[in-house]
């Protein structure tokens, strides 16, 4: 089968996979290291990935990170939206917890996605058509919040619910790790981009995750401001109660 054949969920995968093995070429090669590091990662994944999407699915729209914005996008009903490298610095300073977003947007919603966690257990990829059962949920909710600046609602909901705050690095290593079953919520308010969420929101909600702004509404994908103030990705079981904390604030 030819990679023109694929299924656009079995594309994404490999995309993303293949990104992160490129990405782990780039920092094993020794040439770059800190800014710099991450800078030619960030250049290497987003030229393969662009070149790979335009040649295999050419009549779609294109939105990343690391590309100039075209408004011809919002005339598309499906539009890839990657980020190249989810958390450069992570990558930059040799950490695990960054990660390759690869998405599907049809209609504005977030319907497929890959996530790579290259620089975890020898390099692994999430994907929205193969789903995983979720593990047994924990007592005690775990938060996943920002390294250097915890969101002030993830705070405030995590000390009314008797929660455990765990710092992580980048969105889709946040996102995967509900996946994964190393924490419960992801609630995130301080401002991201469509890149930051549309593959793990693909990702998590395949995996039967809540997923949505942290008033509750829908994520919506595709839209001339790219910018998304914040984010709720969580267990079912903690939704209803993490979204009416989020209320009382």
């Amino acid at each position: 089968m030819s990679a023109a054949d694929l299924s656009d969920a079995a594309l994404a995968g490999q995309l993303a996979e293949a990104a992160g093995r490129l990405l782990l070429e780039v920092r094993a090669s020794g040439m770059f290291d800190g800014k710099a590091l991450g800078a030619a990662g960030d250049a290497t994944a987003n030229q393969f990935l662009c070149h790979a999407i335009r040649a295999m699915r050419p009549d779609d729209g294109l939105l990343s990170e690391e590309e100039k914005d075209s408004a011809a996008r919002l005339d598309k009903d499906r539009v890839w939206i990657i980020d190249p490298v989810d958390g450069t610095r992570e990558y930059g300073e040799a950490r695990a917890d960054w990660a390759v977003h690869v998405a599907l947007a049809v209609q504005g919603v977030a319907e497929v996605g890959a996530v790579a966690l290259p620089g975890r257990d020898g390099g692994v990829v999430l994907r929205s058509d193969a789903p995983r059962a979720l593990a047994p949920l924990a007592g005690r909710p775990r938060f996943l919040v920002s390294r250097t600046r915890p969101a002030r609602e993830a705070e405030a909901v995590a000390a009314a619910l008797g929660g455990e705050l765990v710092p992580m690095g980048s969105a889709g290593a946040k996102a995967m790790a509900v996946v994964r079953g190393e924490a419960e919520i992801y609630l995130h308010s301080g401002g991201q981009y469509e890149w930051d969420s549309c593959a793990p929101v693909a990702v998590a909600a395949a995996h039967g995750l809540h997923c949505s702004r942290i008033d509750g509404s829908p994520l919506v994908y595709n839209q001339a401001d790219t910018y998304m103030p914040d984010l709720l990705i969580c267990r079912p079981e903690w939704a209803e109660r993490v979204l009416a904390e989020v209320a009382r604030l």
